[in-house]
Order: structure tokens, then C-alpha cells, then sequence
């Protein structure tokens, strides 16, 4: 597919090196849609391997059991003809096959601009900021609690990120907001400062109510019957729970036809064996099971096999990410996603960096390229990630996005429609010569390479001369110039007006307190 461009962003005028690198950067708000992937698939095991392990889950979920800790759950699998002890569940092989063939190999993603919508599946990848984060790292590097204003200018940020497919989820937890009522305005958020498809809360059933019926409000309910407007995130417990609070969003939302991340939040060494085999096998059991369960909800609605990867300290017990296990997990993932026929997600620029320094950007990166490589294709937390997922940080936020689009050209391979035209260029220059001044340089100059605005490449003395800024500083001036230069995609005042109605009346009836 190719990128899209609609409105044009007006800045200061400058002058020099730095506005041309301005007006070739940042002169439109453009929209990468879905990446439709032109490299191969890196795979590390065999056939008979991936066989291997799809025998070791079977024997997990029938012999061993996962455990459901939901009556109602519990009732659903009885009717799909589980095998139940209590609250555990035991998951033969013709059972598992006969739900999991229901649940679609692709599905759409409608945005409320349809030049948004999404398609994930087969060899289509996205990617979206980081969720959850309880903090946040300011322009001045500060680490502190979020607001809603934060949540929002997240939200902008993701707008007007071309590679961002999707406007997020909890991009933050706006603790200014209380708790019962949060998920209102988060929601309202995502709808209001993008038009792009966004993620719904999944904390409570109430929440997940209500961020379908905002959704039928923007949408009309017959659209959102007939199709898939949001996809949301379910956390199993590892080792081997799933809880009430992610079953009834799932209930809610696979009943509805909407879609689910089946999401296994995995410590390596604490909450699965200290063995990436023995990682995959559970992250394997947990997120079947979860799609199976959707499947006796309601047979086709859209499931995504998922897993959250970090591996444990031995010497501390804190979570790491980017290291090279991460990668050999997220590799094999996919190679089992794709046994199932199933799409999958992964998390993107993950780090436990504290600031925006080297680690965060060799963390970032290595989880990226095991993410891309693995043809993972919905990439969660790819912008802003910081801390192990506990903070959300501006600067990085763009940084990240920058590098995602730098990815995106990297996964969609090379055209080798333009070979043609360079091997004419070459016959035109005599050896000892140069292409600079080439009728095919300056056609092809502005899109033969990525030139990344974030990163410097310039000379030492013309750094100096632009004020010898950090990247944290250059991003700090991105977000600025980012929000600065933000305009409201449009929304129709009547449905405006009537989500905001439908947030104060839910706010009336909605304790201030978690009872």
C-alpha cells in the first residue's frame, strides 16, 4: 500500500540547513497505512521442532490444565465439552483444533476515517505506542505521575505519527482522572484527537460496556454488529490463570464481534521455566487456550495469539528487555502463530532504560528487528516505551517513531522495478566521475534513502552550529513543534455532543472509588 498524505502543517519560516531538512521532514502529515511485508520470514526451527512443541502443549492443556477462575467462564466451557475439575480446565486436542479453526486468519479494523482502517493477518504488520504506563517522562526528562492532558497530547502524537497504524490504548494512566470513570475519558480521547483505529478497556466489564457503546456512538450500532472497530488487550496470569477481570472482557467484546490480543505476560525464570523452550510451550498453552475460549463465545470472532516477553535478572529479580532470548522467543512465536494460521502480536521498542540513552536505544532496537523479523503483525508499545513499562517518555515517544518508519521501509524490501533507471545512470558516468548532478539523482534523491530527522548526520562543526543538541533535545523540540502544529481531525458535532453526554451521565451513575 502506499502512503497517504492529507493536511499540510505550517511552521516558522527558517531559514538554511536545518528549514530544508524541516520542509523535506515534516512539510505534511502523512499516514502509512498496514506494512504490507516484502521481506522473508525468519524462522529458527524445523518443521518437525514446531511439531515438537505443538505435542508438548497438547499434553499441557489436557493432561496438566489451565485454570478459568470465573463461573461463568466455566459454564461456557462446559457447553464446548471441556473437562473440568472446579475452576480447571482440561483442553483435549480434538477440542482445542475444533475452536481454534473457527478463529479468522485476518480481519479488518474499521476506523472512523475508512482511509484508516486497518487489515491484520498474513503477512500485514502494524504497529502502536506503548500501554499502561503509571508514569511519565516529560520534556525536562522528569519522571512523574500522568494527567489527562498528557494522555492527550499521546494521543496527538500518535495522530500525527505516519507509522503509527493505530492511535493506542491506555497510552498512560491519567491519575488525575479517578479510576471508575477513567476509562470514559481515555476512550473519548482516543476517538476525539485521532481517526484512526484505537484499543478498548479491558479493567472491568462495566469498561468494556461502555467503551462499546461510545463506540456504537461514533459508529451506529449496525456498523459496529457487523464489524470489528476496535482490538483490545487480555493478559493471562502466567503460570496457567485466567483471571475474571480479562474474562469478562473478553466476553464483552468477543460477543460483539470485536477483537482480542491473547496476551500471556510473561517473566522468563519467574512466572515460566528459566528456559526459552519451556517459555514457548506455556506462552503457547496460555494464548490457545485464550482463543479457544473466544471461540466458545462466539465461533469467528477475531482473536490474536500474543504474548509479553521479558526475561528476569538472576541478579536483581527486575524484568529485562532486548536481550537475545527475547528474540529467539519472538522468532519461534511466529513460527507457531502461523502453524495455527493465526495473527499474532508481540511487543515492539521495549527497554528498562530510565532516561532516553544508549540502553534504551539498543534495547529498543533489538526487540524491534526480532519483532519485525518474526513477522509479528500487530507490534504493541513500538513508541515510548521506558522503564520495563512503566513510564511513558515524549521524547522517545518521536524518537521511536521515527525509527518505526525506518523499520517499515526496511520490512517492505526493495523494489526492483528501479534497477532500469540506475543501470542507465551508470552508463552515463565515465569511471573517476560522480552521479550527483544525474538527471536519475535528482529525480530520485528525496526518496532513494530514509533521511531521518532525529538523528544527526551533519558535521561536528555544523552541530555545533546548531546548537550541539542532544537527542533527547532534538525530540524534546520535535514534541513541541508536534503539538504545536496539531489540528483536530473532524468529527461530527451531533455524535460529538452525544459521547459527551453519554460520559457525564455514566459519570453521575459511576462511584469516585473502587468499591
Amino acid at each position: 500500500m502506499a502512503e497517504t498524505t492529507e493536511t499540510t502543517i505550517h511552521s516558522p519560516k527558517r531559514r538554511g540547513r536545518s528549514a530544508r531538512r524541516e520542509v523535506r521532514t515534516s512539510a505534511e502529515l502523512r499516514f502509512l497505512p498496514e506494512l504490507d511485508r516484502g521481506i522473508p520470514y525468519l524462522d529458527l526451527m524445523t518443521d518437525e521442532q514446531v511439531a515438537r512443541i505443538h505435542r508438548a502443549t497438547l499434553e499441557l492443556l489436557s493432561d496438566k490444565g489451565i485454570e478459568f477462575r470465573d463461573n461463568e467462564s466455566i459454564e461456557i466451557w462446559r457447553k464446548a465439552g471441556a473437562d473440568l475439575d472446579g475452576h480447571r480446565v482440561h483442553i483435549g486436542s480434538d477440542l482445542l483444533s475444533h475452536l481454534l479453526a473457527s478463529a479468522p486468519e485476518t480481519y479488518t479494523m474499521a476506523a472512523r476515517n475508512p482511509e484508516r482502517s486497518v487489515t491484520l493477518g498474513g503477512r500485514k504488520q502494524l504497529f502502536t505506542p506503548a500501554y499502561g504506563a503509571p508514569n511519565v517522562m516529560d520534556l525536562e526528562g522528569n519522571r512523574r505521575s500522568p494527567g489527562l492532558a498528557d494522555f492527550h497530547d499521546f494521543v496527538k502524537l500518535a495522530h500525527m505519527s505516519p507509522a503509527m497504524q493505530l492511535s493506542g490504548g491506555v497510552l498512560c494512566e491519567p491519575l488525575d482522572i479517578p479510576v471508575p470513570k477513567r476509562h470514559l475519558h481515555m476512550v473519548y480521547s482516543l476517538i476525539r484527537h485521532s481517526d484512526k483505529p484505537f484499543m478498548g478497556m479491558v479493567t472491568a466489564r462495566d469498561r468494556a460496556e461502555d467503551t462499546l457503546a461510545m463506540a456504537r456512538i461514533l459508529f451506529g450500532e449496525d456498523f459496529v454488529a457487523q464489524n470489528t472497530v476496535m482490538t483490545s488487550i487480555a493478559n493471562c496470569n502466567s503460570p496457567l490463570v485466567w483471571d475474571q477481570t480479562m474474562l469478562d472482557a473478553v466476553k464483552t467484546y468477543s460477543a460483539s464481534n470485536q477483537a482480542i490480543l491473547f496476551t500471556p505476560f510473561v517473566l522468563s525464570g519467574a512466572s515460566t521455566p528459566a528456559s526459552t523452550l519451556g517459555s514457548l510451550v506455556q506462552i503457547n498453552a496460555e494464548a490457545l487456550a485464550g482463543i479457544a475460549f473466544s471461540q466458545a463465545v462466539r465461533p469467528g470472532a477475531p482473536a490474536v495469539y500474543g504474548q509479553w516477553i521479558g526475561a528476569v535478572s538472576m541478579k536483581s529479580g527486575a524484568p529485562m528487555a532486548g536481550t537475545p532470548e527475547i528474540c529467539h522467543l519472538n522468532l519461534m512465536v511466529g513460527q507457531m502463530a502461523r502453524h495455527y494460521k493465526l495473527p499474532w502480536r508481540c511487543s515492539g521498542g521495549c527497554t528498562s532504560a530510565k532516561t532516553l540513552d544508549a540502553q534504551a536505544g539498543y534495547e529498543a532496537a533489538r526487540n524491534l528487528y526480532g519483532a519485525v523479523l518474526a513477522g509479528a503483525n500487530f507490534i504493541l508499545s513500538t513508541t515510548g516505551y521506558m522503564e520495563g513499562a512503566l513510564s511513558q517518555s515524549f521524547t522517545k515517544f518521536v524518537v521511536d517513531a521515527e525509527q518505526v518508519e525506518m523499520f517499515y521501509r526496511f520490512a517492505a524490501g526493495v523494489d526492483f522495478g528501479e534497477l532500469d533507471s540506475a543501470l542507465g545512470a551508470m552508463r552515463e558516468v565515465e569511471p573517476g566521475g560522480h552521479y550527483l548532478g544525474t538527471q536519475h539523482t535528482l529525480e530520485n534523491f528525496e526518496r532513494a534513502f530514509m533521511i531521518p530527522e532525529l538523528m544527526h548526520h551533519d558535521s561536528f562543526e555544523q552541530w555545533e552550529a546548531d546548537g550541539a543538541l542532544d537527542t533527547h533535545a532534538r525530540a524534546a523540540n520535535k514534541v513541541r513543534q508536534l503539538l504545536s502544529d496539531y489540528e483536530a481531525p473532524k468529527l461530527d458535532e451531533a455524535i460529538d455532543e452525544a459521547l459527551r453526554d453519554f460520559i457525564a451521565r455514566r459519570e453521575r451513575e459511576l462511584p469516585d472509588f473502587v468499591t
